[in-house]
């Protein structure tokens, strides 16, 4: 053999540095990789690590029936089982990532060869790559650290050991379980599940071809191919996945072109904590569980992380309902809205220096300024810089170039709501709206507000006579009084004061229309003691004052408290206390927490009273101040109610009661400085009973909730039909008009 032109090459010095240069780089990779394989740079996972892979996930919240609502999470992420995944996911997944998938040991060596000679060699950009699905989940595991000088190699070097121990360990479907579970999809999301969540709001199994093909079709760049923000893009991508598919025998060629003329379809999910459904309720379900779960230790001793041990929660809200009533209130507030600001025009009292100066001196930058030793001047200065702010607007935000001052002026005006929904024999809590928009309003006007209830809190005044002995056809006269014990204080009625003297209304009549002069009376009879201690008996826990205007509802009360004090009305004389969660499981399903409903052990009245009062109620919706939800809504569900106005019309509310179903809604503004212009707007029959009107028209629509919207509720003993057969109204006889008063003064004695 001819071995000269060998020994010329060898003695060519150029030669023999690259071949030196070769040998060195070549064993200089194996004692780098033999380093790592020890853990110079950092301990791998060993076998026994591998193969106790616990993740961290997220924190499910349910609905009543299972549905999800909404996650708590540091990484969104739904782990499922192999059993799980449609096959056409899978297919997807192999014919795009790794065709080898299911013949390599986690190192497909045919595809690096390919990858060194048509890619390096020939710089053939479409010969693909040469990482595997089980080296991409190595890295999905353990993720990639900065090592500076050959940061690259060390990584892959470390991938690919972890990768051939994770193929000693798991078969190749639970690799595939393993890798679907904690891959990350566009817009933080990891696992199919929450991308199958939220991009198509529907789980992994439910996912069509085309689907499918989008999401694996993401993994290549996952912020480039989001199909929430690029669409088109996303499609074209979809497309070469189907080609793929096609190409590898996974999908015959008909179904190619048929799926690649399907547009794609979004049904976008976001489970930010600020958005989506029902976030005021997510909110106030977290502050429940984290309390919860200081009280609760796990099997191994170390107490349950809320964002990362896969907890599940159920819950007691409707998904449906809360939905329904979103929407309602988001109709009728887009109209008052309007409303609100066209009858103040252009001279709004959040156009006010006085007032906007106020709210100034509350933000944290003002307080900042001040520290610093700024005088008032400079601070509003400083304010008056305008910059781009995005501003909520019922027909979609907006982003205006204003100052601090115009931004607190545009938020100053805006009203605000609270609507809570439950189940009276439970306390269940089916819908719950804390807000207009938890983006920007994060108080909830639920659980944190106490407002004024004004007239809603009549009813426990009649309650508290009823339940004391006075007859339910007793007639009070619609006469002022001006009681010289409290400041020669004189309640009036609304809409003005020109009322006759001489008229008397039953106590019926006189709830329905919701006449203030007579509630006062009726306290006064009654004594504010037993008024104080009846709504203690139905679950009222606030302080109340005890003075006269008690009647007229200026105690202030939570929205929650006041709705668990209603249900009593349709739970056998027992109040609930509203709640939340059901039962709490861990990730492999074991319940280690459950709740029942609280319901109070002692009888808030007595049936005779109870059902006087509903009927006084129901009278309310049919011919009083909630008559407008038979006339205007045309709504004609069993149905007892109560409206509410306070003082200067600062807030509006409406108590819906059905046999099945409590509703209470509020509306108002966040500033108490703040009412609407005029009463005819403000009242509660027209801020705030809308939205329960609209919200029952929505539920009568649907059948799904018929056992709701059908009930009725129980017939009235003939005692009380008996006791209530009296005229609504009488005139006082000419004698007794002849010496009565127009305008009587006299001491409150009812203390």
């Amino acid at each position: 053999m001819n071995t000269t032109w060998i020994k010329k090459l060898w003695k060519n010095k150029w030669i023999k540095g690259v071949l030196f240069l070769g040998a060195f780089g070549i064993l200089f990779l194996i004692g780098l990789y033999f380093s790592i394989y020890l853990g110079a740079f950092g301990k791998l996972p060993s076998t026994q690590d591998l193969s106790s892979i616990i993740q961290e996930e997220s924190t499910e919240v349910l609905d009543k029936d299972g549905l999800l609502i909404g996650k708590y999470y540091i990484y969104d992420r739904q782990p499922l089982e192999y059993k799980d995944f449609p096959e056409h996911l899978i297919d997807a997944l192999v014919a795009t990532e790794d065709v080898r998938f299911f013949q390599h040991d986690g190192i497909d060596n045919v595809s690096l060869l390919r990858v060194f000679v048509k890619s390096i060699l020939l710089q053939d950009k479409s010969s693909g790559g040469g990482s595997t699905v089980t080296l991409q989940l190595a890295k999905n595991l353990f993720g990639r650290k900065d090592y500076w000088l050959f940061g690259i190699v060390v990584n892959k070097f470390k991938e690919s050991i972890i990768a051939k121990r994770l193929e000693e360990i798991y078969t190749k479907e639970e690799i595939l379980t393993l890798y679907f579970n904690t891959v990350p999809f566009s817009d933080n999301t990891y696992g199919i599940e929450s991308a199958s969540q939220k991009f198509f709001n529907k789980s992994t199994k439910d996912l069509t071809i085309s689907e499918s093909a989008i999401l694996v079709g993401s993994l290549k760049a996952n912020t480039y191919y989001n199909p929430r923000l690029n669409l088109k893009r996303s499609q074209e991508r979809r497309d070469v996945v189907l080609s793929q598919m096609e190409k590898y025998g996974y999908l015959p060629k008909d179904s190619l072109e048929a799926i690649s003329q399907e547009d794609v379809v979004l049904n976008y999910r976001s489970f930010n904590h600020d958005m989506g459904v029902a976030p005021y309720f997510r909110e106030q379900v977290k502050k429940e569980l984290t309390a919860i779960l200081d009280t609760i230790v796990s099997p191994d001793g170390e107490p349950y992380d809320l964002y990362k041990d896969g907890l599940v929660v159920h819950t007691t809200l409707d998904y449906k309902m809360q939905e329904l009533a979103e929407e309602a209130m988001k109709s009728h507030m887009t109209k008052l809205q309007k409303a609100f600001e066209d009858s103040y025009g252009d001279s709004g009292p959040w156009t006010q220096d006085k007032l906007i100066d106020a709210e100034i001196k509350k933000l944290p930058k003002y307080k900042q300024y001040k520290a610093q030793g700024l005088s008032d001047a400079q601070i509003n200065d400083s304010l008056a810089i305008k910059r781009d702010v995005e501003l909520f607007s019922w027909e979609g935000d907006t982003i205006r170039n204003i100052s601090v001052r115009d931004s607190i002026s545009e938020y100053l005006k805006l009203l605000n709501t609270g609507m809570l929904s439950v189940d009276p024999s439970t306390g269940a809590v089916r819908t719950y709206i804390g807000g207009i928009d938890y983006r920007v309003f994060k108080y909830d006007h639920i659980t944190q507000s106490e407002r004024q209830v004004g007239s809603t809190f009549k009813p426990v005044v009649y309650t508290a006579a009823i339940q004391n002995g006075m007859d339910p056809c007793a007639y009070f006269s619609l006469a002022k009084v001006t009681y010289t014990n409290y400041d020669n204080w004189t309640p009036g009625n609304s809409g003005g004061d020109e009322v006759d003297p001489y008229e008397n209304y039953s106590l019926e009549k006189a709830l329905s229309h919701s006449v203030n002069t007579i509630a006062v009376k009726v306290l006064n009879k009654v004594g504010i003691p037993k008024v104080v201690e009846q709504a203690k008996k139905m679950g009222i826990t606030k302080e109340l004052p005890a003075e006269p205007s008690l009647a007229l509802g200026v105690a202030q009360i939570n929205l929650k408290e006041l709705t668990g004090a209603y249900t009593s009305f349709v739970n056998g004389n027992h109040p609930v206390k509203p709640y939340y969660i059901t039962k709490i499981e861990d990730r492999n399903g074991n319940v280690i927490a459950s709740f029942e409903p609280e319901i109070a052990k002692d009888e808030a009245f007595s049936d005779y009273t109870r059902q006087v009062m509903l009927e006084f109620m129901q009278a309310t919706v049919n011919e009083g101040t909630a008559k407008r939800l038979r006339s205007s809504y045309g709504l004609n569900n069993a149905m007892a109610g109560k409206t509410g106005t306070t003082q200067d019309n600062k807030d509006g509310w409406f108590v819906g009661i059905t046999p099945k179903l409590v509703t209470v809604t509020w509306v108002g503004n966040d500033n108490h400085s703040i009412g609407f212009k005029t009463t005819g707007m403000g009242q509660g029959a027209n801020s705030a009973l809308p939205i329960f009107a609209e919200f029952y028209q929505k539920l009568n629509a649907d059948i799904s909730f018929n056992d709701i919207t059908n009930a009725k509720f129980e017939s009235p003993s003939e005692q009380v039909i008996s006791d209530l057969s009296c005229a609504p109204e009488k005139r006082d006889s000419f004698l007794k008009r002849l010496f009565k008063s127009k305008n009587k003064k006299k001491k409150f004695k009812g203390e």
